[in-house]
C-alpha cells in the first residue's frame, strides 16, 4: 500500500507564528505526531516553550506535553510556516519571518476575516501562500499553556496560486497530527462560509458579553438580520453561503461557547473588530449592499 504523503515526508520542519490559542494547539499536535516545530514569539513566550514545551488540555486529544524549539526570528528555511497571529499584531508579527529566509516553504494563515491574505501575498511568493481556515476553540491561559475546549478542530485549505498537490499534502499532514482537514477549490466560498458564522457570533457575544446559547436565543432577530446581510455581501463577492446551513451550525454549537472576540474583551485584548466586522463592511461597500445590522454592531463595539 502507498504511503500517504504527510507519512512519506516525515518529518517535516514546521514553523509555528505565533504560538497562542490556534498556534499553539496545532504546534502540539505536529510535534507529537513526529515533526520539527520551531515556534516564532517574542523572548518570553520563547523562553518558557524552550524550557518546558507546550503543554495542552484537551477533551478531544487529551492531556499531554510536546516539545518544541522556540526563536525569535524564523533562522532559515522550513517545509511550512503556519501563521496564527492575530490580525491586530500581523504586521510586526510577520517581521519574524523574513522573506528572504523562508526557502521555498508554504505559508498557510490560520487568522480570521478575509484581508490577511494580501499583505502575506505581497510579501511572500504568491505561489506559496495558501489560503486556509480553522473552526477551533483554543484559549492559552499562559505561555506554553493551552486549554482547547471544543469538541471540534478542523482547517480547510485552498490552494489559489499554490500547486494543489502542495496543499493535499498539508491536508494529509495535520491529519496525521489529529485535525479534520480538507480541500476546497474555491477560496473566497471557503473564507465566506467561515465568516458568515464567525461575524455574527463574534459580534454579537461580544456585544452583549453573552455565550452563543445566550445569542441564539435571546438575540435570534438580531442574529438572523446579521447572517441574512453577511450572506448577501458573501453573493456579491461570488460565494454562496447558505444561511440555514450557517444557523444550523450556531444550533448545534455548545450553548458555552464564547467567541475569540468575546475573550480578548474579557482580557482587555485589543478586538479582531477590523478583521472580522470591518472585511464585511468594506466588502458591502465595494458592492454597494446594505448592511445596517452589521454596521450599527460593529459601531457600537467601537465606541466601547
Amino acid at each position: 500500500m502507498p504511503e500517504t504523503p504527510a507519512a512519506a515526508e516525515k518529518p517535516w520542519t514546521v514553523a509555528v507564528l505565533g504560538p497562542g490559542g490556534v498556534g499553539g494547539l496545532t504546534a502540539a499536535l505536529l510535534a507529537r505526531a513526529g515533526h520539527r516545530v520551531l515556534c516564532l514569539a517574542g523572548p518570553g513566550t520563547a523562553e518558557a516553550l524552550r524550557t518546558d514545551g507546550i503543554r495542552v488540555r484537551s477533551e478531544r486529544f487529551g492531556d499531554f506535553r510536546a516539545e518544541v524549539d522556540a526563536a525569535g526570528e524564523l533562522p532559515g528555511p522550513v517545509d511550512l510556516c503556519l501563521v496564527a497571529v492575530k490580525e491586530t499584531a500581523l504586521g510586526a508579527a510577520l517581521d519574524r519571518v523574513p522573506a528572504d529566509r523562508l526557502g521555498h516553504g508554504l505559508v498557510v494563515p490560520l487568522l480570521n476575516g478575509l484581508d490577511h491574505l494580501a499583505p502575506l501575498r505581497a510579501r511572500y511568493p504568491r505561489e506559496q501562500v495558501a489560503a486556509a481556515v480553522i473552526r477551533i476553540e483554543s484559549t492559552r491561559v499562559a505561555p506554553g499553556r493551552i486549554e482547547h475546549t471544543s469538541p471540534f478542530a478542523g482547517v480547510e485549505l485552498a490552494a489559489g496560486a499554490v500547486p494543489r498537490e502542495r496543499v493535499e499534502r498539508v491536508a494529509a499532514l495535520l491529519k496525521d497530527a489529529g485535525l479534520g482537514a480538507a480541500v476546497r477549490d474555491d477560496e473566497a466560498a471557503m473564507l465566506w462560509d467561515k465568516l458568515a458564522f464567525l461575524a455574527p457570533m463574534a459580534l454579537l457575544t461580544t456585544r452583549y458579553a453573552a455565550p452563543i446559547g445566550t445569542v441564539r436565543t435571546e438575540r435570534r432577530a438580531e442574529l438572523t438580520a446579521l447572517l441574512d446581510e453577511i450572506t448577501a455581501v458573501a453573493r456579491a463577492e461570488g460565494a454562496a453561503v447558505d444561511p440555514q446551513r450557517v444557523l444550523g451550525f450556531a444550533d448545534e454549537a455548545p450553548a458555552g461557547t464564547k467567541s475569540s472576540m468575546q475573550r480578548d474583551a474579557e482580557a482587555g485584548r485589543p478586538l479582531e473588530l477590523d478583521a472580522i466586522g470591518g472585511s464585511v463592511l468594506r466588502a458591502a461597500e465595494r458592492h454597494g449592499v446594505p448592511v445596517p445590522a452589521v454596521a450599527r454592531i460593529v459601531a457600537e463595539l467601537r465606541a466601547r
